[in-house]
């Protein structure tokens, strides 16, 4: 028996994950918790103990963000020097400048709880334990990534050679072409 109502010619929609569930309701959660602390240091202070507290975080972050910069600008002149010197680059002396960004990023979000753990990602300790903790959760998601997906793509990419001067590719002969003549150039294009 039919009823007359089309079928849908589309596949059923695949679930959403819980990040994108739960990311928008967390964010408003994270806001809506901003300002109600905002509102209570202004009553217990005043509105202009608060102006100071935000305009103070937000020339720290700004302080914290360009030092980062700069010493991840100086890290890589360095390595690049190196690597044309022939010299190995020394270690892993750039580690640290992401997580530090960030943390000069949330004190320049309005906020105090943004602050606090902008102030946290400034500890040389939580950074190391941050940055252990994202680098573990990264190798995890990319082992377990499916062929054919955005995750698969970046496992790919990350071909470890124990020189590092090896990279992967397929070699195309031309064969039956002739040489190129002194002062002739090759076609740019095929």
């Amino acid at each position: 028996m039919t009823t007359g109502a089309p079928t849908s010619s589309y596949p059923a929609r695949p679930r959403r994950s819980r990040l994108r569930t739960f990311l928008p309701l967390g964010i408003a959660a994270w806001l809506v918790l901003e300002i109600w602390l905002l509102t209570v240091v202004a009553g217990t202070a005043s509105g202009f103990a608060v102006f100071l507290l935000l305009a103070a975080g937000f020339v720290l972050g700004g302080v914290v963000i360009k030092r980062a910069g700069r010493r991840a600008f100086r890290n890589l002149s360095e390595t690049l020097q190196q690597q044309q010197s022939g010299v190995a680059p020394a270690g892993q002396g750039g580690r640290g400048n992401g997580l530090m960004m960030l943390g000069g990023l949330l004190l320049m979000i309005p906020g105090l709880i943004s602050d606090a753990v902008g102030l946290l990602l400034l500890i040389p300790a939580v950074q190391k334990a941050v940055g252990r903790y994202a680098e573990r959760t990264l190798d995890r998601k990319m082992r377990e990534a499916v062929p054919g997906t955005f995750g698969d793509a970046f496992q790919q990419a990350r071909i470890h050679r124990p020189d590092g001067k090896v990279v992967p590719g397929e070699v195309i002969r031309d064969e039956d072409r002739p040489s190129p003549q002194p002062g002739e150039y090759p076609p740019l294009t095929r």
